[in-house]
């Protein structure tokens, strides 16, 4: 079997073994002071990034759903885990400046003075209803899949039901981010309005701890949850379920009409993909220290797809260098290090133009590279079609042939 899924998958090794390479590299030069902590955590977030380019590859790609929602169950899987991350360490900061009292604090008073110390800013002291398991990290960490998950599973449902689909579903599925995004921009919808979560990157009970030492254990969570994340969507699309979501995305009505239940594939890959942004975004936001709103606005969203289409869609290994080749570019052009170059009548600012550069440099691979980069590791490797033995089983060319079906 293991045999087998290596054969379907020649890149799964490949990716893999340049993950842990890459890994070891980054670690070795930062241990010897060669590399910065920041640039270490921009590492780790892209690694993050690739993880959320890959879940959107797998229902884009595969199942030819365009979800511009999936940016909204990063952010969601980022504020779960952020209200653990504040709830806990705000927890540790109270306790300590009520330790020296005469008369120890009870648990309600702590809880009303760590409520006032993380809701204070929106006006309040109160835990809303949402912030309930908040205290427990296992229940957070559960919360990270189970939100994305659950939301996909019921927005899927009612959409897939009605056979939304094409660009009214790619709609429906940004109004869904917008209209999440405007709920928590009110303060009262508990996750402390504009102002997010922030501070994220201070670990509970770890503030000893310099920030050096917890860049690369959270690279190293990121360059694991990108393998196993890898290795899942590899086996996902590479046996039945794979040709099956394949079969959806060129040709929905033909695999309905075969009796394949279309929308319960749909719904799967889609909630699938949810948790798998969900986890993504929960590595993520620790890193960058803080998260709200803004991170589900429309422009967060098509940045995914952007990703995927430039890496290449239907290629697991695109997406991954797609979401790596842009995260890093990105970073290097808006960075503020780049001198600006003054072309007389225009002053070219890289801060500024690094977004017209993005979507040039979309539109360029969509209409001369529709592969896009995945597309020159397939002129590279030069792939060839297998050696075809037997009989064709079927009318059409690429059929399997009776000796592929009794293998």
């Amino acid at each position: 079997m293991t045999g087998s899924f290596l054969k379907r998958n020649p890149s799964v090794p490949v990716v893999l073994g340049l993950l842990l390479l890459g890994t070891l590299a980054v670690t070795a030069m930062a241990a010897s002071g060669g590399l910065s902590t920041s640039f270490v955590k921009t590492l780790g977030m892209t690694l993050c990034l690739a993880l959320a380019a890959l879940a959107m590859d797998l229902v884009w790609g595969y199942a030819g759903i365009l979800s511009l929602g999936n940016i909204a169950f990063f952010a969601l899987g980022g504020y779960m885990i952020g209200m653990w991350l504040m709830t806990a360490r705000t927890e540790i900061i109270v306790a300590e400046s009520l330790a020296g009292q005469a008369i120890p604090a009870t648990p309600q008073e702590i809880r009303d003075a760590v409520g006032g110390q993380i809701f204070g800013v929106v006006g309040s002291a109160d835990f809303p209803a949402i912030w309930a398991f908040s205290g427990s990290l296992p229940a957070q960490l559960a919360l990270v899949v189970l939100v994305p998950s659950l939301l996909a599973l019921v927005f899927g449902w009612l959409a897939f039901r009605s056979r939304v689909t094409g660009v009214y579903l790619s709609i429906l599925t940004q109004a869904m981010t917008l209209a999440l995004a405007l709920y928590l921009f009110q303060n009262d919808a508990g996750l402390r309005g504009n102002n997010g979560l922030s501070g994220l990157q201070n670990l509970p009970g770890l503030s000893a701890v310099p920030q050096a030492t917890v860049s690369l254990w959270f690279l190293w969570g990121s360059a694991l949850a990108l393998g196993l994340g890898y290795l899942l969507c590899a086996w996902v699309v590479s046996g039945k379920f794979g040709a099956i979501l394949r079969g959806i995305r060129d040709n929905e009505a033909r695999v309905r009409f075969l009796g394949y239940p279309v929308e319960g594939y749909k719904l799967a890959v889609f909630t699938l993909s949810a948790a798998i942004t969900g986890i993504a975004g929960a590595l993520y936001y620790p890193q960058a220290g803080i998260v709200n709103p803004a991170e589900m606005m429309p422009i967060a969203s098509i940045y995914l797809a952007v990703w995927v289409a430039i890496g290449g869609r239907g290629r697991l290994y695109g997406a991954v260098i797609g979401a790596i080749a842009v995260s890093l570019i990105s970073s290097f052009f808006t960075s503020g290090k780049l001198p600006d170059l003054d072309l007389g009548p225009l002053r070219l600012v890289w801060v500024d133009w690094w977004l017209v550069m993005l979507g040039f440099s979309f539109v360029l691979v969509t209409l001369l590279a529709p592969k896009g980069l995945g597309g020159l590791v397939d002129l590279w490797t030069q792939r060839r079609r297998p050696a075809r033995h037997g009989a064709d089983l079927g009318p059409d060319q690429g059929s399997f042939r009776e000796e592929e079906a009794k293998a």
